[in-house]
């Protein structure tokens, strides 16, 4: 996959995910000059349930079927493994499960195809302006040589929940608040490829899932409000729902490799914009703070940041200012409302279960949230209004 650059660059992309790989692959068929930069070498393993909406394909001009492992046509959601409610999924195919290891090496592809360079195995040390342009300095191959750097009018960074250059740069939020996970991939026969599970009531101030993917089941657990949680205390915990999860499922107590992780969750409205520079995906906190989506807003904020790169290079000086703008319009406005449902659901999720899961219409509606046909605002004032009535 690696390549050298000639000449100028339009565009550094820091981060080859699935953000940086839909910008990258977006700017190229525009004729733009890009480089993507990635510490991991390629194909790569990352921990995430992969499940995102079918509705993404429409952002893209090739087809998206050779990665998509499982297609979802309903949800079970259930309360400390009982109590279970199903809801149909809309629409042919809305909800698709990937493997990111396939999903991300994909998209890099189309990106190379489309004429954009690739240089995995790269640590990006620091960015910073240099004029007219931008630095992207990486790290020191030998001690006694000085660091490689690039150059390029504008920088896309895309560089995941453990982004250390958003931040520096003015970009998203200072503090980030972060979600504590814990991964668990899980080989064997699924009895049911075509169903999602949700599970309320055994993490606390969370929820875990089970989404069937080929050839087995990815297994995530979340905790999504309060402070998150040291690694060892995270293992210990999970270990403890697993050994109840895990059996329900038809696998052993103890089966699967398990990873513990933070996810950087969405956490108010911020600039995702500087002079020639942009952030999106999972370092500009796009995660939805109450069902953990993180797959369409990376891949919204990559196609939309193209765009955005794309104008603000042909001249148009407000080009970037109108990507947080349309982001914000586009995904945050509804995560503003999908937080404070997060909020009073994770402090009292016996009663939000009851009341809001439960309840004749809920299902529905939350499918259609995750199939992208409806937004947190469309059901918020409702949800919060019957839910902080209940408490009082």
């Amino acid at each position: 996959m690696s390549s050298t650059a000639p000449g100028p660059i339009d565009v550094i992309v820091v981060g080859a995910g699935a953000a940086g790989a839909a910008a990258a692959g977006h700017l190229a068929r525009r004729g733009r000059s890009v480089l993507v930069l990635d510490q991991g070498v390629f194909p790569r393993d990352k921990p995430c349930g992969g499940g995102m909406a079918a509705s993404v394909q429409r952002w893209f001009p090739f087809d998206l079927s050779p990665v998509v492992e499982a297609v979802i046509e309903r949800v079970r959601f259930t309360w400390d493994l009982a109590d279970p409610v199903v809801a149909e999924l809309p629409g042919a195919s809305p909800f698709w499960i990937v493997r990111r290891s396939r999903l991300d090496a994909f998209l890099i592809e189309q990106a190379q195809a489309a004429g954009a360079l690739f240089e995995p195995g790269m640590r990006v040390e620091r960015v910073v302006p240099a004029g007219d342009h931008w630095c992207v300095q990486l790290a020191a191959t030998q001690p006694d040589q000085p660091a490689p750097q690039w150059r390029a009018r504008a920088v896309l960074l895309a560089d995941g929940s453990g982004s250390r250059h958003a931040a520096p740069l003015g970009l998203g939020p200072r503090q980030p608040r972060f979600a504590t996970t814990v991964s668990v991939e899980l080989e064997g026969a699924v009895a049911d490829a075509s169903t999602a599970h949700f599970g309320f009531g055994l993490v606390p101030q969370g929820f875990c899932w089970a989404f069937p993917r080929q050839g087995g089941t990815s297994i995530g657990l979340g905790s999504f409000i309060g402070r998150p949680m040291d690694g060892l205390k995270a293992r210990q915990d999970a270990d403890a729902v697993l050994a109840r999860l895990l059996p329900s499922l038809g696998f052993a107590a103890d089966a699967g490799s398990r990873r513990v992780g933070r996810l950087r969750v969405w956490d108010g409205h911020h600039r995702l914009h500087g002079n020639g520079v942009l952030v999106a995906g999972d370092a500009a906190s796009l995660c939805d703070p109450f069902l953990a989506e993180g797959l369409r807003p990376a891949l919204l904020s990559g196609c939309r940041a193209a765009e955005a790169l794309d104008r603000w290079l042909d001249g148009d000086a407000q080009a970037l200012a109108g990507y947080t703008s349309t982001m914000r319009q586009e995904w945050g406005d509804s995560m503003a409302w999908g937080r404070r449902i997060a909020q009073v659901f994770y402090r009292v999720p016996r009663v939000g279960y009851q009341l809001g899961i439960k309840r004749p219409t809920a299902p529905r509606r939350i499918a259609q949230i995750l199939s992208g046909e409806m937004g947190y605002g469309d059901i918020a004032q409702r949800v919060i209004r019957r839910l902080l009535f209940q408490r009082g």
